[in-house]
């Protein structure tokens, strides 16, 4: 076997960096949160305990952390079926060229480059002088999908970039519509893709901070809610929140994958059936 050459370590060395960089902090908060019961925001720690975690769990004297969590919670939700729906839409219309495709194409990126805080800001003020309620279920809703649908729609033109379309031909050949072709053989092929769509139209809403501070109206998202408790909780119990939504964004992250992984099995199960039937 021959020996690394020294580049290699001095890669590895940078890409260990590049990891305590990124995670570090991240890192640093969990291992605060379990500090004892007397402990403070820094090192050193004063005991090892779960007290935090479960103070999160009793009545807090500032903050609606848990009221936070259930609009974060429903926020991404529906931002998650807003961003695939209007995804799959976007993509299936531009398979073909239409008057305007292109100047629709860099409006969307644009939504991308613009400072969040200048949309935020100017979704507020359309909502304010149209005399509609500033609300997180609205105009943070709103704003969210600035940021969310770019996302999706990119995926969404790679994926049908790359499609068969002798699938479709297949199926209109044997008397499908094009509502049964797009239900029972597009959908099906794309549904890893769509998976990954939900997963970032979830994730980019559920911890989106920006966008959301001038439209969320009078009731905190959660990371509005976290931001709100840097200012006047100085107990671990801070560290403990972020740890617990980490670990729930970590959750998410599984679930999605192991959702897509399995709709990827099911598709290539669907397709050696297929081959044994026609043989």
């Amino acid at each position: 076997m021959e020996p690394r050459p020294r580049s290699f370590y001095v890669l590895a060395a940078f890409f260990c960096l590049f990891l305590l960089f990124l995670y570090g902090p991240t890192l640093t908060i969990g291992i605060l949160s379990f500090q004892g019961p007397n402990g403070g925001l820094t090192f050193p720690m004063n005991g090892v305990s779960t007290h935090w975690f479960f103070n999160l769990f009793e009545q807090q004297a500032v903050g609606d952390i848990w009221g936070s969590f259930a609009r974060s919670l429903v926020l991404g939700l529906m931002v998650m079926v807003t961003t695939v729906v209007v995804s799959v839409m976007g993509g299936l219309a531009f398979r073909k060229r239409f008057a305007g495709s292109n100047v629709v194409f860099y409006l969307i990126i644009t939504a991308l480059v613009i400072p969040s805080i200048l949309i935020s800001l100017g979704v507020g003020l359309i909502f304010s002088q149209l005399g509609l309620t500033v609300h997180w279920a609205t105009s943070g809703f709103g704003a969210q999908l600035t940021w969310t649908l770019p996302f999706g729609l990119l995926i969404m033109f790679a994926v049908f970039n790359r499609f068969d379309k002798s699938y479709e031909e297949a199926a209109r050949d044997q008397g499908a519509t094009a509502w049964q072709t797009l239900r029972h053989v597009v959908i099906p092929i794309i549904a890893p893709s769509l998976i990954g769509v939900a997963l970032f139209g979830f994730t980019l809403s559920y911890d989106e901070f920006a966008r959301t501070l001038l439209t969320a109206g009078s009731y905190n998202t959660l990371p509005l809610e976290i931001y709100g408790m840097t200012t006047n909780v100085t107990s671990p119990v801070l560290y403990a929140l972020g740890t617990l939504t980490t670990v729930f964004s970590l959750f998410i992250i599984a679930v999605f994958l192991l959702t897509a992984r399995i709709a990827t099995r099911r598709r290539s199960r669907a397709g050696s059936d297929a081959g044994k039937g026609m043989i």
